[in-house]
């Protein structure tokens, strides 16, 4: 489980084939600094497990199914990503529930600068539109953020100078793809109403 606020920037020093899909290694001091063998980092917003460490970097296997989904399988050697420890137990809840189990990609559509921010349009796909509310929580890239605008085809969030310098979302730029994991809460209640009785019984009430 995760938060969605990213503790450092890591960097992809290593990709190497694995089967059907792939030995990542990043470097990421800050997030080995407590890990151990079999411990969940997130990886732009991918939830990964650590195979191997050391002491400035970890190793983690990407299965083929993470590859389709995810923007990992765009991954080059010496490129930048987010990276969040799973939350402690008695930690704070800074950003909001993030599973790191992401439900596909966007594409940047457009980025508007303002004086202080920045607004980013990201496409969303008809199956993720209706989970995607205004005010409500998205993790892009493993980033927690606050939808601003929404509509059946995009939505926009506004990035604060904090979030542009501490993750990579300050270097995204239209036709980028980006990781999206939509609200869980949301994805339970549309799990629940797929299977909600529709047809009120005589008595009144729903069968």
């Amino acid at each position: 489980m995760f938060t969605g606020i990213v503790e450092e920037q890591g960097q992809v020093t290593a990709i190497a084939p694995s089967g059907d899909g792939v030995r990542l290694t990043v470097r990421a001091p800050k997030a080995v600094t407590d890990a151990t063998h079999g411990a969940s980092i997130a990886v732009s917003g991918v939830c990964l497990t650590v195979v191997d460490q050391g002491d400035d970097w970890f190793t983690a296997d990407v299965m083929k199914q993470t590859l389709d989904m995810s923007t990992l399988a765009l991954l080059e050697t010496g490129g930048a990503v987010n990276i969040e420890r799973a939350m402690a137990a008695d930690g704070r809840l800074g950003g909001h529930i993030v599973q790191g189990h992401i439900d596909g990609t966007g594409e940047v559509l457009e980025v508007r600068p303002g004086d202080q921010w920045r607004v980013l349009r990201i496409s969303l796909s008809r199956a993720l539109a209706p989970l995607v509310v205004d005010k409500g929580s998205i993790a892009v890239d493993g980033v927690s953020l606050t939808v601003s605008v929404t509509s059946d085809e995009w939505f926009e969030v506004s990035l604060i100078p904090e979030t542009l310098a501490a993750t990579t979302l300050g270097e995204r730029t239209p036709s980028d793809r980006v990781n999206l994991e939509t609200d869980i809460l949301a994805r339970h209640v549309q799990r629940l109403l797929a299977f909600a009785p529709s047809h009120p019984t005589e008595e009144g009430g729903s069968r």
